[in-house]
Formats: C-alpha cells, structure tokens, sequence
C-alpha cells in the first residue's frame, strides 16, 4: 500500500497543453503513472504524449469513470475555477502544482472540499510519489527509491534531501508528499500523519517544516496519538523578522511561526527533533531499532 496515490491510480491532467504540464505529463508517463485523460478548455479533441485532452473534467470522467486524481497545472487566476471543477465532478484527491494562489481563493476552496470530503493538496506543491508505484507532479524521480518511511515536507527540496539522505542510509520511501509552500495550503501536516499513521506500509515518519504559518504547531498535538514514531526537522532557524524566503509562507511576523516555536511544540509532542538533514536517518534507525 501507499497513501494517496498507488500503481492502480488513474489520473487526470488539468491545463495539460501548457508547456509545463505537457514536459511533466511525458516525465509521468515514464515514470508509470496511468494517466487517462487531460482538459484544457477550448482545446477538446487534441493529445498530449498520446492522451486524450477534454474540455472539462466532467467529459473526462464520463469517458474514463476510474479516474480518482486531478493535477492542476494552470495560471494561479484559474486554480480556483479548476478545483472545484475537479470537486464538483467526483475526483477524489487533487493535487495543486500552481504557486501564490490568492488566499481567499484557497480558503473557499478548502471549505468546498472538506464539504464533498475531497483531499487537495498544495497549492505550489512539488506533488506526491509513491516510489515504484506513481508519481503526480514535477518531483525527480532519481531522488526516490522503494521503502517503508512516509515522508511530508513543505519544501520541494526539502523532500529531495530527505528522500535522497533516507536512501543512502539504506532506507526509502513509502510515499513522499509535497504539502506545499503557499500560505494556504488544502492540506495540512496533521492531516498526512493521520494517513500515515492508517498505512501499513509506514513504519516511521519524517516531516519538514519551514518558518511562517502554524501548520507545524497544530500538528504537534496528534504526534502524542500516534503509534508510529515522528522524526521533525525545520528549517530557517537564522531567518530574520519580516524577511520573507523562499515561499510565500515563510515569514516570521511577531512571535507568531518562528523555527524554536516549531520545534519546541513538536519536541513537547514527542517528536525526535533533527538538528540537520544528515542527522534523519540515524533518528529513523534509533526510532525503529535499525543498526
């Protein structure tokens, strides 16, 4: 098993004539994923790499029925329109590759989706892999090898570190997913462990968070629930107030977001803090017992 996304997902492209889109469709592809189908208004009835392009998810879905997974891919203006497109025809998880999506937008669009039970991930994430089985999004694949440790992290390079440092202490991945780094995200690190948590193909968890936002303090809490053992690690401990780096979510404004507020909520949840990406694997293998 793997969470969200396995070798029986089938998926669908949305706005995959976009040069972007198109580029990762093929990646995918190669990767394995069973993409069925993609829309793009306007542009019914074209391919891309072979598949069958519709002008609206709900034409899509009438012709392929067992599509469960939406990408979007289009301009931040349109996210909005394109998820609840996906919502209001029946797919399940949707993944949001597009970046700095109003914040208003996001936030209709995440009470839409908890109404009709749907998981949305991002916006402006890397995507979701299952090493082996699918990969939805623009993660690069060399960095990703088959296992058993479920990894979240906000940042698209984060998850790259992580996965890359797992696999050269002998570990690997079960799924990794990219949260995302827009300040309104459709889902949040406590929604992931509680997947993870449900995986039987998870033995351990590792998350990265990053400073700005409370994602990671309101997560902390349901880590003391858990079975499974969390490794934490988060990043900008040196940042200054006010200075945004990197995401559009990464600011410390007051007191509010700072790294040590992060990780001493996490640490007083039980979570085993990681100074450095390095140290993960060695955290993972005390957590499990490994030598």
């Amino acid at each position: 098993m793997a969470i969200l996304i396995d070798s029986n997902t089938k998926t669908i492209v949305q706005g995959i004539t976009g040069a972007n889109a198109a580029l990762h469709t093929k990646l995918m592809l190669e990767y394995g994923t069973k993409i069925v189908g993609g829309v793009t208004p306007g542009k019914g009835g074209q391919k891309v790499e072979c598949v069958p392009v519709y002008d609206t998810v709900a034409q899509c879905l009438k012709e392929h029925p067992d599509a469960t997974v939406s990408s979007i891919w289009v301009p931040a203006r349109f996210a909005k329109e394109a998820i609840l497109e996906a919502i209001d025809a029946g797919i399940k998880t949707v993944i949001v590759i597009t970046e700095r999506i109003p914040i208003h937008d996001m936030l209709y669009v995440r009470e839409k989706a908890k109404e009709k039970g749907v998981v949305v991930i991002g916006g402006n994430t890397p995507g979701v892999i299952s090493p082996g089985k699918c990969l939805v999004g623009m993660l690069p694949k060399i960095a990703f090898q088959p296992g058993r440790i479920g990894t979240v992290a906000r940042s698209g390079a984060v998850t790259y570190y992580i996965a890359n440092s797992l696999n050269l202490a002998g570990l690997g991945e079960s799924t990794s997913v990219g949260l995302g780094g827009d300040p309104i995200l459709g889902s949040n690190f406590e929604d992931i462990l509680r997947l993870f948590e449900q995986d039987p193909d998870t033995d351990a968890v590792v998350m990265a968070g990053e400073i700005g936002g409370v994602y990671e303090e309101l997560a902390a809490p349901y880590i003391k629930q858990m079975k499974k053992p969390v490794i934490a690690y988060i990043t900008g401990k040196s940042a200054p107030q006010g200075k945004r780096l990197g995401h559009a979510g990464a600011i410390i404004e007051g007191n509010m977001g700072t790294a040590q507020s992060k990780i001493e909520a996490l640490k007083n949840n039980g979570a085993l803090i990681a100074e450095t990406l390095s140290e993960i694997p060695f955290l993972v293998k005390q957590a499990l017992n490994i030598k």
